[in-house]
């Protein structure tokens, strides 16, 4: 796993997508297994197939999805990769390949081809893709899911502003990739914590506090301080009689719980770094490290001798003055999360890529395994209005609120626009497309896909057509293109939820949803359900599949956090 499983817990994911997943429906209490199309039953077949023709395997068996339809549903290039280390012509051994797969007769493969200089492909029969319409709907809210997590828990550490006020435009893409993380690590079997922590200590507090305290005399904030017009509106707000610390404390705190809660994100545990200070916390980490022996004394300051653990420089944890330097309190904070989870994410902006080799060098020191804590870094966020681009900072006072983006494009948009690209990269952030009504809006044209789906369930109902049980209707009609490609988007969900949740990659979803959605719209025009001239097998089918459309894309939108309308007004 990419937030640091053990060798242990990476075979027992591995070995679950070598085989096929059991899966836990919560609706019939009873399991099923992913399809027979599944993409580790081919793998282990051509496992078995090298064998057969006495070739050993140079690396993993890798199965891709072809970029041109015509080149079959899945293709290997393992006789590429294995030819040089069996001393081997590429095409011949493709061949002999191709001749071992075809003796084994694998069940719901209708052919399997030699293609190019070495590449195997595999041609599915149509019943086999019928099996994702009633393995889709039998799994219902639950397509997608798996035990991979077996109950471990992680905890999701994101967002984690200052209470120093509201929050801006730039904290929302760490917000929604966090909260999408912890839901698609939920979906396959994590117990998941989403935490935020208060940066409730420190410098940044106090001028807060004295901004405040400023504008309510009506003067200017003292140099450095905080201008933005939320201070005024604050300070205008704060009773004469209130300890400004400790009432925009409080307030800063309401509105981000507030503006969050709009998004659907809503934490289990807002942690205070002041609470450590209380406790004692931060004075039982560093005795912890000094008893491991990994602190030392020198020009008055105890430091951390964290070279040893793969840090360029050792580091300050007190100061000659006393006072603790930022590593002390984070070190003892990520003790306390290590004691109450398995796996730690924090989701850090884009200004933080030193901070992940310390702290993973004091987790180390601290007698932790570094693999066990993961850090995902946010690229910065470019927004556009009106083709110019917003700048954001909190001090300055040029400060595009997060409320706002919500209530101009609202929470289905937010969400969905953040998610559309890897965080790794930066984002350009058009608030003009996001707010659109049209097909080149992502989030419109997904949500769309839904709503034609449960138009046309309106419109058999309104016209008297009752949908059959599933297990009395005959899917073999279902043989158009349109009807095909997607049931075979379906197939892929499984895979691209494990893989979204595991490395940590929510807008491998988002695009899934876009590319399903493009395949939904191409069978809404092109193949009717009800009406004239459809026979009614066919419209039995076509319901299910309908069915099975709307099921995906309703489970993939609510990973995202992102509602899926019956109508789009």
């Amino acid at each position: 796993l990419s937030y640091g499983g053990s060798a242990t817990e990476r075979i027992r994911w591995l070995s679950a997508r070598r085989a096929p997943i059991r899966l836990a429906n919560p609706n019939t209490h009873r399991s099923f297994e992913v399809p027979p199309m599944n993409r580790d039953l081919l793998i282990n077949a051509i496992a078995d197939a090298l064998a057969a023709i006495g070739i050993e395997p140079d690396g993993a068996i890798e199965l891709e999805r072809p970029a041109q339809r015509d080149h079959g549903d899945w293709s290997t290039n393992i006789a590429l990769a294995t030819a040089k280390g069996a001393a081997r012509n590429p095409r011949e051994l493709a061949a002999d390949l191709v001749e071992s797969l075809e003796a084994a007769s694998l069940d719901g493969v209708a052919k399997v081809e030699l293609a190019g200089p070495g590449f195997v492909n595999f041609y599915l029969e149509n019943a086999s893709i019928h099996d994702i319409v009633r393995h889709v709907v039998d799994a219902g809210d639950s397509f997608g899911s798996a035990d991979i997590g077996g109950g471990l828990r992680v905890n999701v550490e994101f967002v984690s502003a200052n209470p120093t006020g509201p929050l801006h435009a730039g904290h929302a893409r760490g917000a929604c990739f966090g909260d999408t993380v912890a839901r698609l690590l939920s979906h396959i079997g994590y117990e998941v914590t989403r935490e935020f922590y208060i940066n409730d200590r420190g410098v940044q507090m106090q001028t807060f506090a004295d901004s405040l305290a400023a504008r309510k005399a009506g003067q200017e904030p003292p140099e450095g301080g905080y201008r933005g017009q939320y201070i005024v509106d604050w300070a205008a707000a704060m009773p004469d009689d209130a300890d400004p610390f400790e009432w925009g404390y409080a307030r800063a705190l309401d509105d981000q719980r507030s503006v969050l809660a709009s998004l659907g994100i809503v934490f289990d545990r807002w942690f205070s770094e002041r609470s450590m200070i209380e406790t004692g916390a931060i004075e039982a980490a560093l005795s912890a490290l000094a008893e491991r022996g990994v602190t030392y004394e020198a020009d008055g300051a105890r430091w951390l001798a964290s070279t040893r653990f793969g840090d360029d420089k050792d580091r300050v944890l007190v100061r000659s003055n006393g006072e603790y330097t930022y590593l002390a309190p984070d070190i003892a904070y990520h003790r306390d999360k290590f004691s109450r989870a398995d796996r730690l994410i924090n989701v850090l902006g884009a200004d933080h890529h030193g901070y992940v080799v310390r702290m993973k060098a004091a987790m180390e020191a601290l007698g932790e395994d570094p693999a066990h804590l993961d850090m995902p870094i946010t690229q910065l966020v470019k927004l556009m209005r009106d083709g110019e681009e917003v700048k954001i900072s909190k001090r300055e006072g040029d400060l595009i609120e997060l409320a706002e983006i919500v209530e101009e494009i609202g929470v289905d948009a937010t969400r969905f626009t953040y998610l559309l690209q890897s965080v790794s990269s930066p984002q350009t952030f058009d608030l003009a497309l996001a707010s659109s009504r049209a097909m080149d809006n992502p989030v419109y044209y997904v949500q769309m896909a839904h709503a034609r789906m449960a138009g046309i369930v309106r419109n058999a109902t309104e016209v008297g057509t009752e949908r059959l049980p599933l297990a009395d209707v005959d899917l073999s009609p279902l043989v158009h293109e349109r009807e095909l490609e997607v049931m075979r988007q379906l197939a892929t969900f499984d895979e691209i939820v494990v893989l979204a949740a595991s490395e940590h990659l929510p807008h491998r979803v988002t695009t899934w949803l876009r590319e399903f959605a493009a395949a939904v719209h191409g069978f809404y025009h092109d193949c009717y359900v009800v009406g004239e001239g459809i026979e009614p097998e066919l419209t039995q089918a076509r319901l299910w599949l309908v069915e099975a459309s709307t099921i995906g894309l309703r489970v993939g939108l609510g990973l995202l956090g992102v509602s899926a309308p019956e109508e789009m007004r």
